[in-house]
């Protein structure tokens, strides 16, 4: 479908012709016209479908149509998400569809890890506010926003968002939002069990589900390897080298264990950077920077990332430790084979987590021959 037939206003289709976009994704197609109608919207498709502008677009559309004059610290659209990395890349959407428009449009993103002040000065105006849970209650708080008159809430990975952890936050959150607005959660997971869902959901919502199974992904090549923890490390270098691999994304468990993995390849001549939430938002940005531009061979992090980087065109993601659910896992190798683009996702396994290994993949519904490592040379 054409984004001309979706009664967009011309100024944003000059913006997505700038772009590139040539059609709608399924996403998009289905979502954009619905919400532009103030409908509450649950999305699921799988990662790299296009979900950010499936939402930024009905939102765009709408406010260029509602001209305001006056500017206070009462942003009409929030959209909350999990992760620092992810508001950064959902603000530059926002700011790349939003060019050259008749009206000024002021979107902001706000997060944790930087100062609070400079934050606070610069909501002043913010019609769009994109922010992670923890820093808008800091900011509501010191009285630098205000949440009354917000018309669209968006929850961006609302699986993540709804789900234990984030909990007492959205629920702080919820209490401060007016009871009538437009909700859209977009997900490439969603299950009927998250909490908080009725709490969110309060306008009988149109369902958009782009795909049954979310975890068949044709375009993602998965392979295994037996290995004992104290052969990854080789494993892992010998594979970059052996492969000739650049753009290679590691996971790990833990920040501990990504700084290690990072540091051990560094010392073998593989320029590498860990990247996770302990470490400072400066270093994180400039780790993701040089990854994203290819100047950085090796990125390590741990589930934080699954959530946080979008890559059309990465070609390797290795787990170099399992994670403990199957949809972390598909998250993880989601990253990869993304714009009709084949990815390659390599996992360690030891021994211990075979059985662990064999649940993820029976509930992806996929198979993989592994390659006992203890055969190899390297």
């Amino acid at each position: 479908m054409s984004f001309s037939s979706l009664n967009l206003h011309p100024a944003l289709l000059t913006n997505i012709e700038t772009l590139g976009y040539k059609v709608a994704t399924p996403i998009q197609a289905q979502a954009i016209t619905v919400a532009m109608q103030g409908k509450d919207v649950l999305g699921i498709a799988k990662t790299g479908s296009g979900k950010t502008a499936s939402y930024a677009l009905p939102i765009l559309n709408t406010r260029l149509k509602k001209v305001s004059i006056k500017r206070d610290r009462q942003p009409k659209v929030l959209i909350l998400l999990p992760t620092r990395e992810l508001a950064v890349q959902v603000e530059q959407v926002f700011k790349d569809l939003s060019k050259n428009f008749p009206i000024s449009i002021k979107t902001m993103a706000v997060y944790g890890g930087v100062s609070i002040n400079p934050q606070m000065k610069a909501l002043y105006g913010v019609d769009i506010l994109i922010a992670t849970p923890g820093r808008l209650l800091d900011l509501k708080r010191s009285n630098a926003v205000e949440l009354i008159k917000v018309e669209t809430l968006v929850l961006d990975e609302a699986d993540k968002m709804l789900n234990l952890g984030f909990e007492k936050e959205m629920e702080e959150i919820f209490d401060l939002l007016p009871k009538q607005r437009q909700n859209l959660l977009y997900s490439a997971t969603l299950t009927d069990q998250l909490t908080g869902l009725n709490k969110v959901l309060l306008n009988d919502p149109t369902i958009v589900k782009i795909e049954e199974n979310l975890e068949d992904d044709s375009l993602i090549n998965l392979s295994g390897y037996f290995v004992s923890e104290s052969k990854k490390g080789p494993l892992l270098r010998h594979l970059i080298n052996d492969l000739k691999m650049n753009q290679v994304l590691v996971f790990t468990s833990s920040g501990h264990k990504a700084d290690k993995v990072a540091g051990k390849l560094n010392k073998n001549g593989i320029e590498a950077l860990a990247i996770h939430g302990k470490k400072s938002q400066s270093a994180r940005t400039n780790a993701l920077a040089q990854f994203k531009s290819g100047k950085l061979r090796v990125l390590v992090g741990t589930d934080l990332i699954s959530r946080g980087i979008d890559i059309n065109e990465l070609p390797y993601v290795i787990n170099y430790e399992l994670p403990r659910s199957p949809k972390d896992f598909v998250h993880r190798i989601g990253r990869t084979g993304r714009a009709n683009k084949e990815g390659i996702a390599i996992t360690f396994v030891t021994r211990e987590e075979t059985h662990h290994f064999k649940v993820i993949l029976k509930k992806m519904k996929r198979y993989i021959d592994m390659i006992d490592s203890e055969e190899m040379e390297f």
